[in-house]
């Protein structure tokens, strides 16, 4: 399909907005001066009846149609656009002498009521030379058709020279736009050199790019994060291998070394799996609600899992606040674990982690507190990050490869919410929202 273009499109419109508005204003101006010269018409008309009936006045009493016609004749001589037939009963009595031109004359009959002439009822036929008057209406109206043409076209010009000087911008800002890039990084386009009308443009072609680059960004992050998670247990287990085949080794040696073989590739299938079910949520995938529960339950639930882990970190679990819910049991339990794991592994000895479900408004919040170590608050924000840890040690990741807390972000935007994360005097707090179904409704 051809693309249309503004600016022969708009100049199109312009021409025909002109002409209707021009056509339209020139007919209001013939109809007034047509009609205005329909009224000075029937002016003279009444003119000369009054004449001819002041005439006849005079000439009836005794009648005298020789005065008549002498009284009119002197009158009408010098009103040479005017021809009067006047009529008593079917007997003409008088005529003008000069004739009215054919095709340009206007015509009217009168009955002069009250008057009679030898006793007949006189009747007044009056034809009105209209041929200066017509010939000025056709001049006008030729003038009129030209005006309404040339300022079409006029303004069509115009119209166009303005709509180029309107869309030049556009190429400005065309130029910028295809100079951005992953060449020009945090170069963003000046929206303030613009008309008004594309501010609205700039600022999301501007948030676009910030996306995009930030999504650049997280993907050779991620990319980078992968390929070490991934490397480090290969490594292992190719050496391992390397080393078992390179002599000769009794069976229980060989089922030892078969052991640790098998946690590496659990350790590679379990991060394998939570890449998976991150690419799932990103395309946009939606909880399964069930039925309504209740959420303490289930982080109660949750709890009785970890308490081996409890115990061996001398940690102890209180649970405030309740809300009933439908949500995605498994989902909700997978994140409130993966929040729990992450509570046990950084809180003090011997302090409480506290899980705390609030309502808001249509929201469900549910926040895990623990005491421990102050994160910095620039690494908060990235915490749900996949990879993400705070330690750049990267200590403990042979038992967690640092997806945890980005998969209870993507649970929590399944379930309409988001994920947040404060970090205060000692206090921190690493939650999620969920948002209600009647409110989803």
């Amino acid at each position: 399909m051809k693309a249309v273009s503004i600016q022969r499109s708009l100049s199109r419109w312009f021409a025909l907005q002109a002409l209707i508005g021009l056509s339209i204003v020139c007919v209001v101006v013939y109809g007034i001066t047509r009609w205005s010269f329909q009224l000075k018409q029937a002016e003279e008309f009444d003119r000369h009846s009054d004449l001819v009936r002041h005439a006849i006045a005079e000439t009836r009493t005794p009648p005298n149609l020789n005065a008549l016609r002498h009284k009119l004749d002197d009158y009408f001589q010098t009103h040479p656009d005017i021809q009067v037939v006047l009529l008593a009963g079917e007997q003409q009595i008088y005529r003008s002498q000069r004739p009215v031109p054919q095709g340009h004359s206007v015509f009217k009959t009168l009955s002069l009521d009250g008057l009679k002439f030898e006793e007949a009822p006189v009747r007044l036929e009056l034809t009105l030379d209209s041929s200066s008057d017509d010939l000025l209406l056709e001049r006008l109206a030729w003038t009129l058709v030209a005006a309404a043409t040339l300022g079409s076209l006029g303004v069509a010009w115009t119209g166009f020279l303005i709509v180029r000087r309107g869309l030049r911008p556009l190429k400005q800002l065309t130029a910028q736009t295809a100079a951005a890039g992953p060449t020009r990084p945090g170069a963003r386009i000046d929206a303030t050199s613009y008309a008004s009308e594309l501010h609205p443009w700039i600022e999301q072609f501007n948030a676009l790019l910030e996306r995009a680059e930030g999504a650049y960004a997280q993907l050779e992050a991620f990319n980078a994060d992968v390929a070490h998670e991934l490397r480090t247990p290969l490594a292992n287990m190719i050496a391992q291998v390397e080393i078992e085949l390179s002599q000769v080794r009794p069976v229980g040696a060989l089922r030892e070394a078969m052991s640790s073989q098998l946690e590496e590739a659990q350790r590679l299938s379990a991060i394998v799996t939570d890449m998976l079910f991150l690419s799932k949520a990103d395309r946009g995938a939606r909880a399964r609600r069930g039925r309504l529960l209740s959420i303490a339950e289930q982080v109660a639930a949750v709890g009785e899992f970890h308490e081996a882990e409890l115990e061996a970190a001398a940690l102890s679990l209180r649970i405030d606040g309740d809300a009933v819910v439908q949500v995605d049991v498994g989902l909700l339990r997978r994140a409130v674990s993966n929040l729990l794991s992450n509570a046990i592994r950084y809180a003090k000895t011997n302090s409480l982690i506290c899980v705390e479900i609030e309502h808001q408004d249509m929201m469900v919040r549910l926040s895990v507190v623990n005491r421990g170590d102050k994160i910095d608050p620039a690494a908060l924000p990235r915490l749900f990050e996949r990879f993400y840890r705070a330690d750049i040690s990267r200590s403990g990741s042979s038992s967690h490869h640092g997806l945890g807390l980005a998969i209870v972000a993507a649970i929590a935007r399944m379930h309409g919410g988001k994920p947040f994360a404060e970090s205060a005097r000692g206090v921190t707090r690493i939650g999620f929202t969920l948002v209600r179904l009647e409110a989803e409704e």
